[in-house]
C-alpha cells in the first residue's frame, strides 16, 4: 500500500511539472493564479499521501498551512486582481 501511495504522490508531482507550462505561458494573470492553485492543491495532497505512506502525522500540520495560505492569496489576487480602473467600460460596453 506504501507504494501505491508513493507512487500517487509521484503522479501528482507530474502533474505540477505539467502546470509549469501554465504559468510560463499565461496568456493572462488569472491563468498564472489557477495555476499557482494547482500547486498549492497538488502539494497538499503530496504530503497528505506522504504522511499515510510514511507514517509521518507532522505532514498533516504542513498539509493544513499549506491550505490556509493558499486560501489566503487567494483572496488577496482577487482583491488585488480584479480592481476596475474608475472610467474603464465593462465588459460588453462600448467605450465612450
Amino acid at each position: 500500500m506504501n507504494t501505491f501511495l508513493v507512487l500517487v504522490a509521484a503522479f501528482l508531482v507530474l502533474n505540477v511539472a505539467l502546470g509549469l507550462v501554465r504559468v510560463a505561458r499565461g496568456p493572462t494573470p488569472a491563468d498564472r493564479m489557477l495555476a499557482a492553485q494547482l500547486f498549492g492543491t497538488t502539494g497538499v495532497g503530496v504530503l497528505l499521501l506522504l504522511a499515510e505512506a510514511l507514517a509521518a502525522p507532522e505532514l498533516r500540520v504542513i498539509a493544513l498551512v499549506f491550505t490556509l495560505l493558499a486560501v489566503v492569496v487567494s483572496v488577496a489576487f482577487v482583491k488585488r486582481g480584479w480592481i476596475r480602473v474608475q472610467g474603464e467600460p465593462e465588459d460588453g460596453e462600448e467605450g465612450a
